[in-house]
């Protein structure tokens, strides 16, 4: 792709989550949350497109964003992914993926070009189809479970009910760092947003 093509080419903005209302206030569905705040601020909706999974097309500052919820489950959500990065042309380094962070205390956020995994299987999956982990992230603390549970059955729980106070502001907080990763870059986005968050 030519540097005139790579100019005009679209962002692919991809929340993570499951699919269904089982799923819908899991921890592991907060990037379903971010992207769904991205496409509300604008009154746009989520329509059941190709390479199974919700997409809304939309302008962020101007910028053609293609956000999309990929509906394939976690494990798969590559497949959707690479899918929809082929189908509409969008460089390697225009994509974001919005996900939930054990590592990170609740609420906190980071976004970074590039990395591994980190046990987390959406991810995995995306790196596998894409054959590159060089996209960006945006990092969503959730923190690690409590006691003995193991992080597979706290990503599937919903937010307690102190969490739930204050998720809408965190998730707001994330979809503000999403259109500054897009409208400002790297650097600038890190530097507002890779730092304890503010009192709600």
């Amino acid at each position: 792709m030519d540097a005139a093509s790579t100019a005009s080419a679209p962002w692919l903005v991809v929340g993570l989550g499951n699919p269904g209302p089982t799923y819908a206030g899991n921890r592991h569905n907060v990037g379903f949350l971010v992207v769904d705040l991205l496409a509300k601020r604008r009154g746009g909706r989520f329509r059941r497109g190709r390479f199974r999974a919700e997409v809304a097309e939309e302008r962020i500052d101007g910028v053609r964003c293609v956000l999309a919820k990929p509906q394939t489950y976690m494990n798969d959500s590559g497949a959707a992914v690479a899918g929809l990065r082929g189908f509409f042309k969008v460089p390697l380094d225009r994509v974001v993926v919005v996900h939930d962070e054990l590592d990170l205390e609740y609420g906190q956020l980071r976004t970074k070009l590039g990395g591994g995994d980190n046990g987390h299987n959406g991810l995995r999956s995306i790196r596998t189809s894409l054959g590159s982990g060089e996209f960006y992230r945006v990092r969503f603390g959730i923190g690690r479970p409590p006691g003995r549970m193991t992080p597979h059955d706290y990503v599937l729980k919903d937010f307690g009910r102190a969490e739930r106070g204050d998720l809408g502001y965190h998730v707001d907080r994330a979809a503000d760092a999403v259109e500054s990763l897009l409208r400002d870059g790297l650097e600038r986005t890190q530097n507002i947003f890779n730092t304890r968050p503010p009192a709600p």
